[in-house]
């Protein structure tokens, strides 16, 4: 259960709760998001924005680069600059995708998607049974990966 808990970043100005179960927990092993993050991949919890309560102050957007050429909007604690969630701008603003690592609890933040496996690091193991893919999935590709209720959210907050 991840509604109803906390996050933030490093000095704790910008702070966030979950009013919402997520969309989807996504695991990015593609070698930009591990530069990014400085790690073996980036934790994603993906939520629509009405269901993240801003608790503290603004996070500011630092404009990233991103595979798909359409750059993303990283959303950064002015003060201490830990990243705290991402608009991927290919998906739209009806989407914030929240760090994992940005949570008070991260005991509770499970994956339930791999996305860019062919990139991943070859120690990193991926649990039996969870999704995965080796590149990036397909709309198609969608209902089975998020859910059904998690497909349906994530339509809807892409405005479709």
């Amino acid at each position: 259960m991840i509604a109803g808990r906390e996050g933030g970043c490093d000095c704790g100005k910008v702070r966030y709760r979950f009013k919402a179960e997520p969309i989807v927990v996504k695991c990015c092993h593609c070698h930009a998001c591990q530069r990014q993050a400085g790690s073996a991949f980036i934790l994603n919890v993906l939520i629509e924005p009405d269901n993240l309560e801003l608790l503290g102050e603004e996070p500011e957007a630092w404009i990233l680069e991103t595979a798909s050429g359409k750059g993303q909007q990283n959303m950064r604690c002015p003060h201490c600059k830990v990243s705290v969630w991402s608009v991927y701008n290919m998906a739209g603003d009806g989407v914030y995708f929240v760090r994992g690592g940005t949570f008070d609890d991260t005991s509770k933040v499970e994956p339930n998607l791999h996305i860019f496996t062919e990139s991943k690091l070859p120690w990193v193991e991926i649990p039996e049974g969870v999704e995965q893919f080796p590149q990036f999935y397909s709309g198609k590709d969608i209902k089975r990966a998020f859910g059904e209720e998690g497909a349906a959210r994530f339509r809807v907050a892409l405005g479709g």
